[in-house]
Formats: structure tokens, sequence, C-alpha cells
């Protein structure tokens, strides 16, 4: 496995993490184990019985707190001190116990943890925005939407190493676009919140 794949599988784990950490360790666990597809360095640990089985307890919980309008924000604010690290660390293992030189691992670790602070922040802005909405098929909608999105990804770059860092690099890109619209968006719902908790007229919906 050369270092693109290495890297690949490495960000791709880091990227899926933000979405949904769970699902991602447990896919690349039971493909380990199942001799799915062989994962680089340290990530071949992710194949114990008990890492597996944690995993999928912790995910149906997830897939749980997920559905229901402002748990999922509260659980999302949550995981902000879990998904973030736990990417950077998938990342990292992904690089270590193969001959790569330490500066490569550092380097994954950093942008690891960057990928999944942008997809773990894409992820509770949308909730955010959903909750706004009274029906709850909203939530259920993205809820399902990420799983897929999640389990789809972390297995297209366990195969297909390469191509998950296309993926990854146009993400980065739409997201350095819309990301000033989301923040603009985000400033005028509070805004509308806390005109209309404190008694005042909203302001115009953006």
């Amino acid at each position: 496995m050369n270092l693109i794949e290495i890297l690949g599988i490495g960000l791709g784990a880091a990227w899926t993490a933000g979405i949904n950490l769970y699902a991602t360790i447990a896919v690349l666990g039971l493909m380990q184990r199942f001799e799915i597809a062989r994962l680089p360095g340290e990530l071949q640990v992710l194949d114990n019985p008990w890492i597996i089985g944690v995993a999928l307890f912790l995910y149906v919980i997830e897939f749980v707190a997920d559905k229901v309008p402002y748990v999922d924000s509260v659980w999302d604010a949550i995981h902000t001190f879990i998904r973030v690290p736990a990417g950077a660390l998938l990342a990292f293992a992904a690089t270590s116990g193969v001959d790569l030189p330490p500066a490569v691992q550092i380097v994954a670790l950093l942008i690891g943890g960057g990928i999944a602070l942008s997809t773990h922040g894409t992820k509770a802005t949308l909730r955010a925005a959903a909750n706004t909405s009274p029906e709850p098929f909203s939530n259920w909608a993205l809820s399902l939407g990420e799983d897929v999105i999640a389990i789809g990804a972390i297995i297209l770059a366990v195969l297909h190493p390469v191509v998950i860092i296309g993926v990854i690099a146009v993400f980065l890109v739409i997201l350095a676009w819309i990301l000033p619209k989301v923040v603009r968006a985000m400033r005028r719902l509070f805004a509308n919140a806390r005109s209309y908790f404190g008694g005042r007229r909203p302001l115009a919906q953006p």
C-alpha cells in the first residue's frame, strides 16, 4: 500500500468520523475482521470484537438520538470534543506502524483533525437549522442521509482511497464557498430567536 492509499484511508476515516464516528469505526473493524480489506498501520486493531461491539452499541444510541429534535444538537455539541480528536487519531493511526516519516504522521494528524472538524461543523449547523422546523421529518431525513454518506464514504475510502481524496477535496471547495453564507444565515437565525423570546418582532427571514 503506497502513501496516497494510506492517506486516502486515514483522511477518509477522519472525514466520516466527523459525521458518524461510531459507524466509521464499526465499518472499518468489520471490513478488517472479515478480510474484505486490509487496513493500514494501527487501524488494524479495530477488528477487535470488543471495539466493534462497543462501536455498534454507541451507533444504535446515536441513531436514536439523531432523530429527536434538539436532542441531536445537544448530542452534536457533546461530540465536538469526541469526533474531532477521534478523526485526528484515526488519520494518525493509519500512518503509524508503517514505514513513514514521523513528519507525515503529524501532518496526517493535523489534517485529519481539520477535516473531522469541517464535517462535524457542517453536520451540527444543518441540524441546528433543521430544528427550527416544526415537523420532525427534516431531522429524520438528514440523519438517515448522514448515515448513508458516512457508511458509503468509509467503504469507498477503504476500497478506493484515491477516489475519496477527490471527494474530500470537492467537499472542502464547496464548504469554503458556502461557509460565509451559512454563517450569515445562522447569525440571522439566532438574532430572530433572541428577538422572539425578547418580545420583539423578528427580523426578516434570510
